[in-house]
């Protein structure tokens, strides 16, 4: 976990779900049902607005949603293709870990989320599941985030990318997968965004509310999903039953 994910909402949906400023832009991505590692993702971050020397306003906070790749890339790294294997960060060890460790302390991020995909193991098949909430609210998976740029093109844009923070599953949840990712309550949001507060002032947030686990709905999905060509409302849907041929002459 977390490897796949669906993010439908508009930035202008997400704007008043989660009271920030849409500064997506023209690079808002689509509704997205089948979001895999490097895509687009949008992500909402609160930072001091800077004014036109781009000194930062300490006496403010603004809270917005911008658009992220999907897999962290440290600021260190000598190539992006490392992203790919960095979409997901340990909680217990982000705080520590070089590769998340500044992200954990001034970068954090929320990724919003209509539900995510998790795969069971089943006589050597994997079966999908979809996990999501039972009403239409999205679920606001905590997240880290930096900005990278190839060290051999100084010239080029910042990339800003991001991962998200799991922890061990639990409930009903293990019986599908060890990890999951975790999903911040409302009342806990502006704390973790909060870009004055570091890992210390945080930590108490990433030990997983069984309140909202217990709210999850988990339903098994097609294996379409396996396959990042496949994108559509489908993918969230029940699987159709293979039709079974009987045999009346027997």
């Amino acid at each position: 976990m977390c490897g796949r994910y669906a993010s439908t909402k508009d930035p202008a949906q997400l704007a008043v779900e989660f009271d920030a400023l849409d500064a997506c832009g023209s690079d808002a991505p689509g509704a997205d049902y089948n979001v895999a590692p490097t895509k687009p993702v949008l992500a909402i971050v609160a930072r001091h607005p800077r004014d036109g020397d781009g000194q930062p306003d300490v006496e403010r906070v603004e809270r917005t949603i911008r658009v992220m790749r999907w897999g962290l890339i440290p600021t260190w790294s000598p190539d992006r293709n490392v992203g790919v294997k960095m979409i997901n960060a340990r909680s217990e060890t982000a705080a520590v870990k070089p590769a998340y460790r500044d992200s954990m302390a001034r970068r954090r991020c929320i990724l919003p989320a209509d539900g995510w995909f998790e795969w069971r193991r089943e006589a050597g098949a994997k079966e999908p599941f979809y996990v999501t909430s039972p009403d239409s609210s999205s679920l606001a998976m905590a997240g880290l985030w930096t900005a990278w740029r190839d060290p051999n093109e100084p010239q080029s844009p910042w990339l800003v990318t991001c991962a998200v923070l799991t922890a061990d599953a639990f409930g009903p949840l293990a019986s599908i997968h060890e990890r999951m990712p975790i999903v911040l309550p409302r009342e806990s949001h502006e704390q973790w965004l909060a870009p004055d507060q570091g890992s210390d002032d945080v930590m108490d947030l990433l030990k997983p509310s069984s309140d909202i686990v217990s709210r999850f709905e988990i339903r098994p999905v097609s294996t379409a999903v396996n396959s990042i060509r496949n994108n559509g409302p489908s993918l969230l849907e029940p699987p159709v039953p293979e039709p079974v041929e009987l045999d009346l002459f027997s």
